[in-house]
């Protein structure tokens, strides 16, 4: 008994706690949006103390590329918390996304979506939808590492590390088991890319094994998302890099009804910012019939993350409760179900004067019922040996015939290096392929120590790096225009890199 009473002083302590908040007012619509929600905050004794900083389209003009001005740092680093409405980024100008920026900036490595149906409030065709979209925030091709290597080809390195997938797959499992969530689905697609996605799945199926009371499911990306689309019920947590949540996120969304009722999350170790996920809609600033849902449910989840989880419910049930009585801004009004069209400002309003009541019809929140706390341990490296087995040169070659290229790279013999194939944009032309399978100037040659052989798999034998340079002094003296190497290893005796296509 004493232990309850303890655990409800310290949520009660919570609740009343001030705490300060750095405050974006955004572009476009955002003022007007982020003027409702802070009305609500305050109604509801949230206790909020915002702190404004610039950013955005103002920032951007002004001369400063990255949208951000130092002093907006500075308050971000005093406080930990964000509460940012949508900012417009100037188009053809080259300057950088705001939102990577301070995801990658902040370590906010897990973006949080939840996505509910409201129907009949709100018109969809989904009414048991209720998900969770838990997206790999900082890395995959997001990592923007991208270059031009011949004429022909460009590429763009997707990035996939174990203490990013370590990281995002615990964050939906925590999330789920604080949230009372049954079930938390892995989407990959490790068909193809075995290594990238493969370590995500594989890492996804060894957490799984820590949490036996959540049941847990992999599907491949393009399956899952039409799954999705056409039965979003069957689906509770779902946790996915991150292209391909940014991508089933929007879907989910567009699906539950309009995607500007969902908030977001993003969520770092020491950081956390949250907003709401539709753009700055420039083309209806000042009209003040935006609706502000989408950062009033992200200030929700903001109040959860804090702790302060009865006010979290409280604004939410007054939000639902608004919403079912029929009082919608302009962009959900349906005929027969909205009983009048309000402003920006009376939405809040009406919002404020159900504070304290619930919905009947729809599902009345209940956050404050789960436990809340999420753990993210320290990621600990397992030492591995790490063995050099070869290396994959790239030449830019504007031949057309694979044949005569991989002569002259066979009849070149460097410290027992040889070549043992090439490819083209991935697929085995030489030794044998077909013509129909190169068309670029872009050729990987493989090259492993003379001795390697095939026994039912091939064996690889250990490889100095001083060979690989000489190898490509060689090459250089040889006139081969060589433009990218990647060294290929063993791990633990394991095969780390991909075979060409045919090989």
């Amino acid at each position: 008994m004493e232990n309850i009473q303890v655990q409800e002083q310290s949520k009660n302590k919570k609740q009343q706690e001030v705490t300060k908040v750095a405050v974006a007012y955004g572009d476009g619509i955002g003022p007007e949006i982020m003027e409702a929600t802070l009305r609500i905050l305050d109604a509801a004794g949230a206790n909020i103390r915002p702190e404004r900083i610039e950013v955005g389209e103002k920032v951007y003009e002004s001369g400063n590329s990255a949208g951000i001005e130092k002093s907006a740092w500075e308050v971000i680093n005093r406080n930990k918390l964000i509460l940012k409405a949508p900012i417009t980024t100037p188009q053809g100008k080259g300057y950088k996304s705001l939102n990577v920026t301070l995801r990658k900036s902040l370590g906010l490595f897990a973006n949080v979506r939840p996505v509910t149906a409201y129907s009949p409030y709100v018109e969809t065709n989904f009414g048991g939808m209720d998900v969770v979209i838990v997206r790999e925030n900082e890395e995959d091709l997001y990592a923007g590492i991208e270059h031009q290597q011949t004429q022909d080809v460009v590429q763009c390195l997707k990035l996939i590390t174990r203490p990013g997938c370590e990281k995002i797959v615990r964050y939906a499992f925590e999330y789920a088991k604080a949230y009372g969530r049954k079930k938390v689905t892995c989407m990959v697609k490790d068909n193809i890319m075995k290594l990238t996605d493969g370590l995500f799945h594989n890492v996804f199926k060894e957490i799984a094994l820590e949490y036996p009371e959540i049941e847990s499911n992999s599907q491949i990306i393009d399956i899952g998302s039409a799954r999705l689309a056409a039965s979003p019920e069957n689906y509770d947590v779902i946790v996915t890099s991150n292209l391909y949540g940014d991508i089933i996120s929007d879907i989910a969304a567009e699906i539950a009804g309009s995607v500007g009722m969902c908030g977001s999350a993003n969520i770092g170790s020491n950081v956390a910012m949250f907003e709401a996920i539709h753009g700055s809609a420039p083309d209806i600033a000042g009209q003040k019939i935006a609706n502000p849902s989408g950062l009033i449910n992200a200030a929700i989840m903001m109040l959860s993350h804090l702790g302060k989880t009865e006010i979290a419910d409280t604004i939410k049930n007054a939000w639902l409760k608004t919403i079912e009585d029929g009082y919608h801004t302009a962009d959900v009004y349906q005929e027969e179900i909205t009983k009048e069209i309000v402003s920006t400002s009376e939405f809040a309003t009406r919002i404020i004067e159900n504070l304290g009541q619930v919905p009947t019809k729809l599902p009345v929140s209940k956050l404050s019922s789960g436990n809340g706390e999420i753990v993210i341990p320290v990621y600990k490296r397992k030492e591995e040996k790490q063995v050099l087995v070869g290396v994959d040169v790239f030449i830019n070659w504007k031949g057309n015939n694979p044949k005569i290229i991989g002569d002259a790279l066979d009849s070149i013999d460097s410290f027992k290096m040889k070549l043992k194939m090439i490819t083209n944009r991935g697929v085995k032309v030489y030794p044998e392929g077909l013509a129909e399978t190169y068309c670029t100037d872009h050729w990987r040659c493989r090259f492993v120590d003379v001795n390697s052989k095939t026994e039912g798999k091939l064996v690889y034998n250990p490889v100095d790096f001083e060979k690989v340079i000489a190898l490509l002094s060689k090459l250089h003296n040889e006139g081969f225009e060589v433009i990218k190497t990647e060294n290929l290893y063993e791990f633990d005796g394991k095969r780390a890199f991909s075979l060409g296509q045919g090989e």
